[in-house]
């Protein structure tokens, strides 16, 4: 943080933004000053500072700088490492030991007392994820009751890794008393950093800071500059409050003699200095934006003494200002000018000694990257060594910085027979942490660079490239690319029966059942064999993971079932470190598994393989395998632990910036959302799934849009959903969606059919359920008589209650438990339309226990008014309600969350236009919440809602 600010002047707006921003009582507050440099924008943060130490906030300052802008976290470890020195025993207990562990790898005050290396279990994508959780509750712990301010100067400079925190931290905010200020450059700051005020929606708010005005000027400036060489002051600077303080330090030169930039400007300040001072200002500008005095010292080539009386000099003429024993420049534009001064080759020899001495007092290779990078010869292998072992101890926190410093390293390494196997096995390095960051199409680059590299008759490494490449053409909605490249590679292959064909041949299997083109992937499937003797390991296992799904979508399902269980058999064989290659095959045998109803062996399965993934690091594999896994959860009604393993698959997604994956995952959470009666939510998700556009004409596209339909249906909107679920079947002409799903969607068209009073329209849904279904696959045989009960209802509803116990005992016994719950429920009221209320309370009782059981709080809800209206007497879930929500009285009144806090302010005599204003949301919105409430509360008027309200338990 600058010491010794120049008075303030104005700014009156946004010091009423920055006292506003403070109000944290109720939460989290994001707040971002954006301006031009020189603006005022750190000016104004010291503001801040003074206004949050007087409300008894915690403020921790970090800020970002221009020549370290690689450094992973640097601002937020600027920020808050000196701090958590203090607090590192509250922290390590909030936060538990493990992910302490996880913080020590960025924040040096965290690491353990003993010095240890933690070692690298997660190298994906949702390492960061983990890491971004446990900072979140870090910041959580130090804001405790009292409140915490943590400011972010020059944002623009942060590394993707702070920028993928901060976009983490607004759209999962921390619950305690946080206001995170930060400042950027908008010239300069990448697109992300402007859209997060946008994200942190009414917890986000802007302050443009401008220049000032010719009268704030001449008060800046005071009475000792006269009006003349005032205007002109404000001429020259434009009302910039730097360049004017800069001209103004000017003050034996005439304004119209000055030189045309402020740099300028800043040089003919630095040539005031003393040589030694001089020297020891360019040397600190090399070193760090926060620097030490001995390390200024060895860069300059001068003795410590000397350079502490330099310093003291550039301390007196305000150059450079202490911050405890370390000093920093008063603003980055004068340690620019410092840094550009020198000359460019001396600014490569002061790199070369600040790495020798680096290298010399045992820094770790993290430090030394930085000077190494900029001052390395090539062929120096000393310098590629420590760019290379800084690269792989970032890889899991900061995959971006990784892949920087490995490209630095490729730049210093010969091509030449001796090095070119090692500039190979450092290509798909950096392939692989491209494609972690998010930067698939350099990834994918750098793989097609790999190949052009490889020999032509080196078909296994080319096989393993090409395969990678493809991989990331997929991620990227380019499956046309990925399967002519994998066709190329294998018209290279005399042989194309050889080992080193049989990956390129797998992917192309994959390829294949993405397009539902399940012909083409038997075909393929069927010119391979199970084993060879010159396979390598877990080859065998891959190819025996891709047999089932071809099979099933075939219809038979007794092959099937036969391959899936000899894959599970060699897969309890082989060890992991043998299905690392394999993992895209593997996921195919998960899913499978899951449209074969053996959930079980499906979540064994995927929990091994995301185990493996994120061991190596293989993040495009591991969000598929996580909203694969999520799925089979949806599948068992196990609610609450989908939606946390949908939500993890999410973000890994959002950090790959794969529109494929992202699709997968908001589909996993649009259904667990959905079942558990959080309608806003899963509509949410189900929507950007769908508008992703991607994914037309796959299975994965149409699988978004059915889950969209099923929470539409879900909600209330029975006509709409009904018709989503149409449109996401083809409307049964070329259907795309599995077998298993295509069952469940005529049991939901059947549903919808039967509330309309179309009882043929239903039969016809509950018939075409029943032609879909096949013995072989039990797990689903249940949805057919469930089907049925549906279209039973309104003519025959002791049919009906017959045919939804049956449909629930088969369920029951496919383990879908969630859906056995739907069906007693069904059953519960067909007995209660038949006069039979016994039969009826047993039921519901029943469902009531599943859906608790399950974590469906909104079928619960439905479930306890009918018991209540039995004479039962009933209670809110325990287990359904959330943290923080009114769980029992949501429960007994059947209502969301939203709902429920729409019903309350009706309660309290606000009108539709006030409470839209109040909760953020459009006047029809509300009008649409307050239907839905009237119908579940059972009321016609506003009245009813607040006498309703007053009875809940």
């Amino acid at each position: 943080m600058n010491g010794s600010p120049s008075p303030l002047v104005g700014r009156q707006e946004a010091l009423g933004a920055l006292r506003g921003a403070l109000g944290i009582g109720d939460g989290f507050r994001f707040l971002t000053l954006v301006g031009d440099p020189g603006a005022g924008k750190t000016r104004l943060l010291s503001e801040l500072v003074t206004l949050a130490g007087q409300e008894g906030f915690t403020t921790l300052w970090g800020r970002a700088a221009e020549y370290e802008q690689v450094l992973p976290y640097s601002a937020l470890v600027d920020a808050l490492d000196d701090h958590l020195h203090s607090r590192r025993a509250d922290v390590v207990g909030a936060v538990g030991t493990a992910q302490a562990e996880m913080l020590a790898g960025v924040f040096p005050a965290l690491a353990s007392e003993e010095g240890r290396e933690v070692p690298i279990t997660d190298r994906s994508s949702l390492a960061r994820y983990r890491l971004f959780r446990a900072l979140r509750e870090m910041i959580d712990t130090l804001a405790g009751t009292t409140g915490l301010v943590l400011i972010l100067d020059d944002v623009h400079w942060a590394d993707e890794g702070s920028m993928e925190f901060l976009d983490h931290i607004v759209r999962h905010p921390p619950a305690g008393p946080v206001l995170l200020a930060a400042a950027y450059r908008p010239a300069q700051a990448p697109p992300r950093l402007a859209m997060l005020v946008g994200a942190a929606g009414q917890r986000g708010h802007e302050v443009v800071v401008g220049p000032l005005s010719q009268a704030e000027v001449e008060q800046f400036l005071g009475d000792e500059i006269s009006r003349v060489r005032g205007r002109a002051l404000y001429e020259a600077s434009g009302g910039n409050p730097f360049y004017l303080e800069a001209l103004a330090r000017m003050d034996h030169t005439d304004v119209g003699e000055l030189p045309p930039t402020v740099l300028a400007v800043l040089r003919v300040e630095l040539e005031h200095l003393s040589s030694t001072a001089q020297r020891v200002a360019q040397a600190a500008a090399v070193s760090a934006d926060e620097f030490e005095p001995a390390i200024a010292a060895v860069a300059a080539e001068v003795p410590q003494d000397a350079a502490l009386g330099a310093i003291d000099e550039l301390v007196e003429r305000d150059i450079v200002r202490a911050r405890g024993g370390r000093f920093r420049f008063r603003h980055p534009l004068v340690r620019r000018a410092a840094y550009e001064s020198a000359a460019a080759g001396w600014r490569v020899g002061a790199h070369a000694r600040i790495a020798a001495h680096l290298a010399e007092v045992g820094a770790p290779p993290v430090v030394q990257a930085h000077h190494v990078q900029h001052s390395g010869a090539f062929g120096d292998t000393h310098a590629v060594g420590v760019l290379l072992a800084a690269a792989r101890s970032v890889i899991a926190q900061a995959p971006s910085t990784s892949a920087h410093w490995l490209q630095a390293a490729l730049r210093l390494m010969p091509d030449d027979l001796a090095t070119r196997e090692e500039r190979l096995a450092v290509l798909m390095e950096l392939s692989w942490a491209q494609g972690v960051s998010g930067r698939l199409a350099e990834g994918r680059d750098t793989a097609r660079e790999l190949l052009r590299l490889l020999p032509y008759d080196d078909y296994a490494r080319r096989g393993r490239a090409a395969r990678v490449c493809a991989l990331m053409e997929r991620q990227l909605d380019r499956p046309q690319e990925a399967r002519a490249l994998l066709l190329d590679e294998l018209s290279r292959m005399p042989n194309p029966r050889a080992a080193a064909a049989v990956p390129l041949r797998m992917r192309l299997v994959a390829e294949s059942l993405m397009r539902v083109d399940f012909r083409a992937a038997q075909a393929v499937l069927d010119l391979m064999p199970d084993a060879a003797d010159d396979w390598e390991p877990g080859l065998a296992v891959a190819v025996a993971a891709l047999r089932p799904m071809p099979a099933y979508a075939a219809g038979r399902a007794a092959d099937a079932l036969t391959y899936a269980q000899a894959a599970d058999r060699l897969l309890a064989a082989v060890p992991d470190d043998h299905l690392a290659e394999w993992l895209d095959a593997i996921a195919w045998l998960c899913w499978a598994e899951i449209n074969l109803g053996r959930y079980g062996d499906a979540l064994r399965h995927f929990d091994r393989a995301a185990g493996v993934a994120r061991a190596t690091g293989q993040s495009y594999i591991l969000t598929n395998l996580l909203a694969g896994k999520a799925r089979a959860l949806v599948m068992m009604g196990r609610l609450p632990q989908a939606r946390a393993t949908a939500e993890e698959s999410v973000e890994g997604a959002r950090l790959l910036d794969s529109g494929q994956q992202l699709v997968f995952a908001l589909t996993q959470v649009c259904l667990a959302a959905s079942w558990a009666g959080e309608d806003d939510a899963a509509i949410l998700a189900g929507e950007e799934a769908v508008h992703r556009g991607v994914g037309g004409g796959e299975v994965w596209g149409a699988i978004a849009r059915y889950a969209r339909g099923q929470a539409l249906v879900n909600s209330g909107r029975l006509d709409e959903g009904a018709e989503a679920v149409l449109d996401a079947c083809d409307r049964f002409d070329s259907p795309r969606l599995d077998r298993a799903t295509l069952m469940v969607s005529c049991e939901v068209l059947a549903q919808a059919a039967a509330a309309r009073g179309d009882e043929a329209g239903a039969m016809a849904w509950a018939a075409r359920a029943a032609a879909l279904d096949d013995p072989g696959l039990p797990a689903f045989s249940g949805t057919v008589p469930l089907a049925r009960a549906h279209a039973l209802r309104g003519k025959d509803p002791a049919a009906a209650a017959a045919a939804a116990t049956q449909a629930a005992r088969m369920l029951s016994e496919g383990q879908r438990d969630l859906d056995a719950g739907r069906a007693l429920l069904v059953a519960g009221l067909a007995h209660l339309e038949a006069g039979e209320r016994s039969l009826a309370r047993d039921s519901l009782r029943s469902a009531a226990a599943a859906f608790d059981a399950c974590g469906a709080r909104g079928l619960k809800a439905q479930t306890d008014r009918e018991l209540r209206r039995l004479g039962v007497r009933v209670s809110g879930s325990a287990s359904g309600s959330q943290p923080g929500q009114q769980g029992r009285g949501q429960d007994a009144l059947g209502l969301s969350p939203r709902e429920l806090q729409v019903a309350q302010l009706v309660a309290e005599g606000l009108t539709n236009q006030q409470i839209a204003q109040r909760l953020f949301l459009s006047v029809r919105t509300i009008e649409t919440h307050l239907s839905r409430i009237f119908t579940k509360l059972e009321v016609s008027s506003r009245v009813g809602v607040a006498t309703a309200l007053n009875r809940r338990p």
